[in-house]
């Protein structure tokens, strides 16, 4: 519709541009005087009479110049000359001799352009107009002949280049990805081995740990053509354009070969076969079964490496991972304390930082951030700087981003009574209390009482070191810690708010996973329940029950006698140490927020020291 009338506007302007010229023609054309007209009876009257001094005759039309200087026009008789027109009016010989008649030549540029400027400019419009309507027809049938063409795009590395070194971390996965570059610069040196060329590269990770800044890293080092798309371009509401689009991905990077292709997020057209909507005619299924045939059919020979990322490899067609496709596997991790330090560093720069800045301590606060998360946190700070008017970003300003981007951010408009105000602070006070007091709990580095995102207060708790594994003490700490809160309100105030409703809700997931996945309770290593994942929709729908109700009873009893031993432990330490509870709920009240080492010296003040839960 736009084009329609952008058309219409230009052809508008076109005729209104002719009408212009030609008025300006016609009136050029003209005389700028208006002269009399004379019949030729009158022309013969006034020569006799010795009035006229010359007659120009231009075809059939007559200028004439009277002897006071005036001008006239007249016409004669076609194919009969002036001066015979004249002697048969009565003009005498004599009088005809005093007029001066000339002849003008009917050519020349004006001449012809009075002929056709009138015929041609409403022409060449007409054909103006008619070459827009067919333009616009003609784009249309292109766009419907072209539906299955893939919308592919060449990283083009002069704008935005990134290289390995800008990718800080992934050392195993950067030294995979080094040798397909190396096969793609340096073939010879493997086909000389015998060794292949990778079909497939599928990088694997949680999202933000960086595939696709590792795939452009990728195209950055090599020398080849790297084609990018997404994989849900190529799926749409018509049967088979998905599969057409592929062929034609493959084709462009055949004819650029030696080449790579990047689909990001693969899993949109990648998943498993056979367990969605539509059977074997599902269009998605079509596009999987072209990339399947396309990346190792008959055709064996291409010169092209595919990478795929996705963060769901769990649901991703097994023919899709099997060698000879996808030969490669490259797992990104979450980035460890080294990795983050690192990370930090490459975001910080171009920044203007206070020159006490400290991204080691940003890094031990920042456990489980993948590369997205710290790169967030750092545009964070510098926001929160600029907000406060400050001309370099403080250490300050990016350790109170993280809390924002871990719980949201402060709201300290939001109005609560005193009563709620020193509920919340026993609440938090009793789950730092309780993390202080156990051996296997992560140490306490904030509380605080001012609300942040949905949570009226909260308990920040990091661990001392990278943790990858979990040991059943350490679920029984955090079950204790998790009950600190509703235990220091039932011992304070002999009632429970529904300040402890998510507490309670996680403690009951994390019991529960203790019994039936992790194998932690009386009842054996071994699992309960089978899980049922519709593929199409990505997400669990039922738990298939495989046991038996007398086995559902005894896990029910495993789940109660986790919570019931956590939650005595954590009522054990509240009632014990009432004395400091009181005290950290004070000191909450009065100054809202409790750092690391104000805490910890509360707790030194009253001599305490960390146990273990025994269950």
């Amino acid at each position: 519709m736009n084009k329609f009338v952008r058309s219409f506007l230009i052809a508008l302007a076109i005729l209104f541009t002719v009408s212009f010229v030609f008025s300006l023609f016609a009136n050029f054309s003209g005389s700028n005087s208006n002269p009399q007209a004379l019949s030729i009876g009158e022309l013969a009257a006034d020569v006799n009479a010795g009035k006229i001094k010359t007659i120009v005759v231009n075809g059939n039309d007559l200028k004439v110049t009277m002897m006071n200087g005036s001008s006239a026009i007249s016409q004669k008789e076609a194919e009969t000359g002036i001066v015979e027109t004249l002697r048969s009016f009565g003009v005498s010989s004599t009088s005809l001799a005093a007029v001066n008649v000339s002849v003008e030549n009917q050519s020349g540029f004006g001449y012809w352009m009075s002929l056709l400027l009138p015929t041609l400019l409403p022409t060449l419009a007409m054909l103006v107009i008619f070459w827009l309507i067919f333009r616009q027809a003609k784009s249309g049938a292109n766009q419907a002949f072209s539906f299955g063409k893939v919308n592919i795009r060449l990283f083009s590395s002069d704008k935005d280049k990134v290289t390995f070194q800008d990718v800080a971390g992934l050392k195993e996965a950067k030294e995979e990805l080094t040798e397909v570059v190396d096969f793609l610069k340096h073939p010879q040196k493997f086909l000389e081995i015998g060794a292949r060329i990778p079909r497939g590269v599928l990088l694997v990770g949680p999202p933000g740990t960086g595939k696709t800044l590792l795939a452009r890293a990728v195209a950055g080092e090599s020398n080849v053509p790297f084609f990018h798309i997404s994989a849900s371009e190529f799926v749409e509401m018509f049967v088979g354009v998905g599969a057409s689009r592929v062929r034609d991905l493959f084709q462009t990077a055949k004819k650029a070969a030696p080449s790579i292709i990047f689909i990001d997020e693969i899993d949109a057209v990648g998943r498993e076969r056979g367990a969605g909507l539509g059977g074997g005619h599902d269009e998605r299924e079509q596009t999987l079964n072209q990339i399947l045939v396309e990346m190792d059919g008959f055709d064996r020979d291409s010169n092209v490496i595919v990478m795929a990322a996705t963060n769901r490899p769990d649901i991703l067609d097994s023919a899709l991972l099997r060698p000879g496709r996808f030969d490669r596997r490259v797992i990104l991790d979450i980035p460890d304390i080294n990795d983050r330090e690192e990370i930090l560093k490459i975001h910080l720069t171009g920044k203007k930082l206070d020159k006490n800045i400290d991204a080691r301590t940003v890094a031990v606060r920042t456990p489980g951030f993948s590369g997205a998360d710290l790169a967030n946190l750092v545009n964070e700070a510098a926001i929160l700087a600029a907000r406060k008017n400050e001309k370099v970003v403080m250490q300050q300003d990016i350790l109170d981003s993280i809390e924002k981007v871990m719980l949201g951010p402060e709201r300290r408009s939001r109005a609560i009574s005193q009563k709620e105000k020193e509920v919340t602070a026993y609440h938090e006070a009793g789950h730092a209390l309780v993390a202080a007091m156990l051996k296997d709990a992560d140490p306490v580095h904030k509380v605080s009482i001012i609300s942040r995102g949905l949570a009226g207060g909260y308990t920040l708790k990091l661990p001392l070191e990278e943790r990858h594994l979990r040991t059943k003490s350490q679920f029984l700490a955090d079950l204790a810690v998790a009950f600190g809160g509703y235990v220091a309100e039932t011992t304070v105030f002999g009632d429970v708010s529904t300040g402890s409703s998510s507490d309670i809700r996680s403690a009951t997931e994390m019991a529960k996973d203790m019994v039936t996945n992790y194998g932690m309770s009386d009842l054996g290593p071994r699992t309960f329940g089978k899980t049922e994942e519709m593929v199409f929709l990505g997400r669990e729908i039922s738990t298939e029950k495989d046991y038996s109700e007398e086995v559902g009873n005894k896990i029910d009893e495993a789940v109660n006698a986790f919570i019931k031993k956590t939650l005595d432990a954590a009522k054990n330490i509240v009632v014990k140490n009432r004395n400091a509870l009181d005290k950290i709920a004070h000191v909450l009240i009065e100054k809202e927020t409790l750092e690391r080492e104000e805490f910890y010296a509360i707790i030194e003040s009253f001599h305490l020291k960390p146990v273990a839960v025994k269950i």
